[in-house]
């Protein structure tokens, strides 16, 4: 019997002969960068120009906020994220006021750092998108079952508060155990929330009654 799975070295389908370039391909040729890296010395800063060149400073911000889990000011996050500071700032105090950024007043100074919650939310969000939430519900909970088969415990707490003395890898379990039920949270919380979005999904040809 012939075996017609695909070849895993190669792809399944290849260029027609019009589809071909006229004249042959050489390495030469593939350049995935859009800057000229042999204007810049330092890896670091080749990379910086490909990132600023490739994205907007808004974007750049964003980006560098979305990270920024300890409050930062105006001017640590603009030289990440290659911004002057007033631009920063600017970008920094629209983005506190539409939730998506917490701002804090010291001393020293107006700090920035992501708001939590709507972090939280984005990604909530995101799973309940996603094709394999269920998938990923299932791979979480054996996880866990297999943390609780292993240490016959109920979870991370009670391996911890018992008198058994852990070594290295198996308080590397207990951190590891700690992340799968914050996973199993988020991935519960992102199927009710889907579940609750496909509830309340109005036909297009059904008129709201809010209407």
């Amino acid at each position: 019997m012939t075996d017609e799975r695909p070849s895993p070295d190669g792809p399944d389908e290849f260029p027609t002969e019009e589809e071909l370039p006229d004249e042959p391909v050489t390495v030469d040729d593939l350049d995935p960068f859009t800057v000229d890296d042999d204007d810049f010395e330092d890896i670091d800063e080749f990379a910086a120009a490909e990132w600023k060149k490739e994205t907007t400073a808004d974007e750049r911000i964003r980006t560098v906020v979305n990270r920024t889990t300890s409050p930062g000011s105006a001017g640590e996050i603009a030289e990440i994220a290659l911004v002057s500071e007033t631009k920063a700032r600017t970008t920094l105090n629209k983005l506190a006021e539409e939730g998506i950024v917490k701002s804090h007043q010291t001393d020293s100074g107006k700090r920035y750092n992501r708001d939590p919650e709507w972090h939280l939310l984005t990604q909530i969000r995101h799973l309940a998108d996603s094709d394999t939430l269920v998938d990923q519900l299932q791979r979480v909970k054996q996880e866990l079952a297999e943390y609780n088969a292993k240490y016959d415990a109920t979870g991370p707490e009670e391996l911890l508060m018992s008198d058994r003395e852990l070594n290295q890898d198996e308080l590397d379990d207990v951190s590891h155990w700690r992340t799968a039920e914050r996973e199993l949270n988020h991935l519960r919380a992102a199927y009710r929330f889907k579940e609750a979005k496909d509830q309340t999904t109005i036909p297009a040809d059904t008129q709201s009654p809010l209407q």
